[in-house]
């Protein structure tokens, strides 16, 4: 068995979904063993680049597969991978033990659409599973209070980096 410290980071990419009015959409996980209450369920679109795949290419899908959203357009990437390690009691049963975290590309989108384009409960056309029970437009500043707290550092810096795009 592979030890933790040797394990992988997982490639993804993390989507910020601002509103015309600089609200952040957040859905609330529809699972997740990481979950230790529920304030911390709550967070933006994100999910694994394929192989050979394109970063910005995977985050359009990903934000598809997971929102329905495709009227957006490109604000900002972070040029930095961000990483984050899942806590070693979940490490094993998250994906398969595979990764010991994730190294994630983040992308700013301005959301040209109307809400009612967003369906979490059959995102992609009902061709994807759902990730998120709800979702809601929260400020940006809230993001990191909301999201499960290894995962906070990241979610600091993203609100670092993007916040002027959101009015903030």
């Amino acid at each position: 068995m592979t030890r933790y410290e040797d394990l992988p980071y997982r490639t993804c990419v993390g989507i910020t979904l601002i509103n015309a009015e600089g609200l952040v959409f957040i859905g609330r996980r529809a699972g997740g063993i990481e979950h230790v209450d529920d304030t911390h369920v709550w967070q933006m679109p994100q999910g694994g680049v394929d192989p050979g795949e394109d970063a910005w290419e995977a985050a359009k899908r990903e934000l598809y597969e997971e929102t329905s959203v495709r009227s957006v357009e490109k604000l900002a990437e972070i040029d930095d991978w961000l990483t984050y390690d899942i806590p070693r009691t979940v490490a094993g049963r998250a994906w398969k033990g595979r990764y010991r975290g994730q190294r994630q590309k983040w992308f700013a989108l301005r959301f040209t659409g109307k809400d009612a384009e967003i369906d979490v409960e059959r995102p992609g056309g009902g061709h994807h599973k759902a990730e998120f029970i709800t979702w809601r437009w929260e400020p940006m500043q809230n993001l990191p209070t909301l999201i499960v707290p290894f995962k906070r550092p990241v979610y600091e810096r993203v609100v670092r980096e993007f916040a002027t795009l959101a009015g903030g």
